[in-house]
């Protein structure tokens, strides 16, 4: 987001990280609703063909990009943003609110509805009453709701000449083996079977890679059971049990389906949907609709393990442009 930019439809939602307590501006329902019910939607509208709304590649891009400074989103983001060009057929990457493409000449077409994106930032509060110095100055953070509109939306825009280039098919599978290759995960043979064993810390079991009909499907499952692999204390020691419980397994994988895509995307290949996964579908869907923030939850741990080993490969992270 541009810094200056004032977007209609904005929503402000303030929170604290000691209370939770909430105040709003809008009477719009929240923004983590907003978020939840497009990835519902999307989950639910894909489910039968086992198609989740993270396996999306788009022209311009393999992550939804900002175009107001042509850089990916990242985290819930990209999730949600994926969600809503799946279910509404959109075919372009590139984002903006209404006001980013006015000032590309464009025009949001009248009766087209916009999607949510988050911006988290922080502040600090002064408390004159307190004792002591340290304790006068307080970090909260807080979360505002923006809409914007896919390119499809708009016309008579004029497309700035800076966007990402992409990669030949043989440099994203050579920068795929360079990618794991790095990263330094042991992959053993698995059979027929990809699975991350706890208490084999240094290892994931592949089936071999001729066992897969496109290169793209051997690396997709591989990017998943190298983020289970990242959840080991030593890397980024993901804890889910601590406030899932019983549903810790099934929102482990869904970091997992997430990390994977977050991976992919950054590879520029196409995440292949698995079968398997359909066994979770269920359980997704009961969490994120028992829980608003557990799908934040689950988008944050997936983009940090797909930093961690974007790091370990010594490969730069983007950062989201700030609101």
């Amino acid at each position: 987001m541009q810094p200056n930019a004032i977007p209609e439809h904005r929503e402000r939602l303030v929170f604290t990280m000691s209370t939770n307590e909430r105040t709003t501006t809008s009477e719009k329902r929240d923004v983590y609703q907003r978020v939840t019910d497009a990835i519902v939607n999307a989950i639910e509208n894909g489910a039968g063909s086992y198609r989740m709304p993270w396996v999306v590649r788009q022209d311009k891009g393999f992550s939804p990009i900002s175009i107001a400074t042509i850089k990916p989103y990242r985290g819930i983001n990209t999730v949600v943003l994926w969600a809503q060009s799946q279910t509404k057929g959109y075919g372009s990457a590139l984002w903006g609110t209404y006001q980013q493409w006015q000032s590309l000449g464009g025009q949001v077409r009248r009766g087209e509805h916009g999607s949510p994106v988050v911006y988290w930032g922080a502040y600090e509060s002064k408390d004159t009453s307190a004792d002591e110095p340290d304790e006068r100055n307080s970090r909260h953070l807080f979360c505002k709701g923006y809409t914007v509109f896919n390119l499809d939306q708009v016309d008579g825009v004029k497309l700035p000449k800076r966007l990402k280039p992409t990669l030949t098919r043989n440099a994203r599978i050579e920068r795929a083996e360079s990618f794991f290759g790095a990263v330094g995960v042991e992959i053993r043979d698995g059979g027929n079977r990809a699975f991350y064993r706890p208490d084999v810390p240094a290892a994931v079991w592949m089936p071999g890679f001729d066992q897969f009909p496109e290169a793209s499907q051997y690396y997709s499952v591989l990017a998943h059971e190298t983020t289970h692999w990242t959840s080991y204390e030593s890397r980024c020691d993901r804890q889910l049990g601590k406030r899932f419980g019983d549903a810790a397994y099934a929102m482990e994988e869904l970091v997992a389906e997430l990390g994977s895509a977050y991976t992919m995307a950054g590879l520029e290949l196409e995440l292949t949907p698995r079968a398997d996964h359909a066994a979770y579908i269920d359980s997704w869907l009961k969490v994120l609709k028992s829980d608003k923030r557990a799908i934040f939850t689950a988008a944050s741990q997936a983009q940090k393990a797909a930093d961690w080993l974007a790091k370990r490969a010594g490969q730069p992270t983007v950062t989201e442009a700030a609101a």
